[in-house]
């Protein structure tokens, strides 16, 4: 999947050094919304995720020059009547405010939609992170409510919003089976 600046691509164990230094230089712009992989330990835990059929690490790179611009998660990927999953996401501190984020979501959501046959994509997010919920407005994510104490970050049992988007196809209706398919690129 590609845009005009920007394409998607799968994590790999070769991308370690480059998402650990990301994750290290963005502890300030990220916290206190989560917390990713920091360590080579837990960068290997997430690469194994990555790699089951539940879960898709995708990572947001420039075009030009194959920079890892942001990290996307597509997280508990279900099947059957659900055909839904949760998102993850974090820019790098070099890219944030770029419109890199807003690219790579839009084609997560398309390749979400069109290759893993998903009807629905939902974001969590904490009242306070208003960048990351003016990302998902831009992507045409719509407000669905409040989940009060929904997950455990730095600490704490948080409220988050949630934000979702549907593909609203009637071909999804036939969709009982699933394969695993490759991003393009």
């Amino acid at each position: 999947m590609t845009s005009e600046r920007a394409y998607l691509r799968r994590i790999s164990a070769d991308d370690q050094a480059e998402v650990l230094a990301l994750a290290q230089h963005g502890r300030d712009l990220h916290a206190p919304w989560l917390a990713p992989p920091r360590t080579a330990r837990a960068f290997a835990a997430y690469v194994r995720r990555a790699q089951r059929e539940d879960c898709e690490g995708l990572l947001v790179c420039l075009q030009d020059n194959d920079e890892i611009a942001g990290v996307i998660n597509v997280n508990d990927i279900s099947r059957g009547p659900f055909l839904s999953a949760t998102l993850g996401y974090y820019v790098s501190v070099a890219r944030s405010g770029q419109g890199y984020m807003t690219e790579g979501l839009n084609l997560v959501k398309q390749y979400a939609f069109c290759e893993l046959g998903l009807h629905r994509l939902e974001a969590n997010i904490q009242p306070g992170n208003a960048p990351s919920i003016a990302l998902v407005r831009r992507c045409g994510f719509q407000r669905e409510g409040i989940s009060k104490a929904f997950l455990f970050i730095d600490g704490a049992w948080r409220d988050h919003e949630r934000w979702a988007v549907l593909d609203p196809r009637a071909a999804l209706a036939r969709n009982a089976g699933w394969r695993r398919r490759s991003v393009v690129r």
